[in-house]
C-alpha cells in the first residue's frame, strides 16, 4: 500500500525542474490555502469551542493535530454537522468551486457505496479506514476518480479522520443511498 501512495504522490507532487503553469482555480485555491489567518472553530450544533492551538481541530471533545500545510484552514473551517451513518463533516471554504472537508468517521462508520462524477483527493490525518479496494492508515494520500466504486468505513477504536477535496458530487451505487443521487449537489457545499 506504501508503495501505491508513493507512486501517487510522485505522479501528483513531483513536478520538472522547468516552470509549471497552474490551472486559474488551482492557482487561486493555493494562494488562499498559503493566505488564511489562524482563527478558533465552531463545534457540534454550532457552539463555538476554543482551539487550544491551529495545529488542532476538535470535535466533541476529541482533539486532532493537523498538519502544518492544513493549519492555515483553521479560519476557513465551518460547523460540524453530523451525518447517518456516524459521521461528521465540517467544509472548509476554499474559495473555489468544489468542496472540501474535514470528514470524521466514528468506529463502525461508514459512507455507502458510491463513485465519483469527478474527483476526489483524501488525505488520512488520523485513524484507519478500509473502502473495499484498499486499507489506507494516518498519512496515506487516495485519489478517487469515476473508474472507481467504494465503500468507506472504520472500525478503528479512535474513528479516522480525512482532509477530503471534491470537484464533483458523489453518485451512489447500491442500496436506498442510490435514492439520494438527485439530491447529492445538497451534500456538496
Amino acid at each position: 500500500m506504501h508503495e501505491a501512495t508513493e507512486s501517487l504522490a510522485t505522479q501528483v507532487f513531483d513536478f520538472p525542474s522547468q516552470t509549471v503553469v497552474f490551472d486559474e482555480c488551482l492557482g487561486a485555491m493555493l494562494a488562499d490555502i498559503t493566505q488564511l489567518p489562524a482563527a478558533s472553530g465552531v463545534g457540534i450544533g454550532g457552539q463555538v469551542e476554543t482551539r487550544p492551538s491551529a495545529e488542532e481541530i476538535e470535535l466533541d471533545g476529541k482533539v486532532f493535530t493537523i498538519p502544518r500545510t492544513l493549519q492555515v484552514l483553521a479560519g476557513k473551517t465551518g460547523n460540524w454537522s453530523g451525518l447517518v451513518g456516524k459521521l461528521w463533516q465540517a467544509p472548509v471554504d476554499l474559495g473555489y468551486s468544489g468542496a472540501a472537508n474535514f470528514i470524521y468517521m466514528a468506529k463502525g462508520g461508514s459512507v455507502p457505496e458510491h463513485t465519483h462524477r469527478g474527483v476526489e483527493y483524501t488525505l488520512v490525518l488520523d485513524g484507519e479506514f478500509g473502502d473495499g479496494l484498499h486499507h489506507y492508515r494516518t498519512g496515506d494520500f487516495i485519489k478517487m476518480d469515476g473508474e472507481h466504486t467504494h465503500a468507506p468505513q472504520t472500525s478503528y477504536h479512535s474513528g479516522c479522520l480525512v482532509f477530503s477535496v471534491l470537484d464533483q458530487p458523489l453518485h451512489f451505487t447500491s442500496g436506498i443511498a442510490r435514492l439520494l443521487n438527485p439530491f447529492s449537489h445538497l451534500f456538496f457545499k
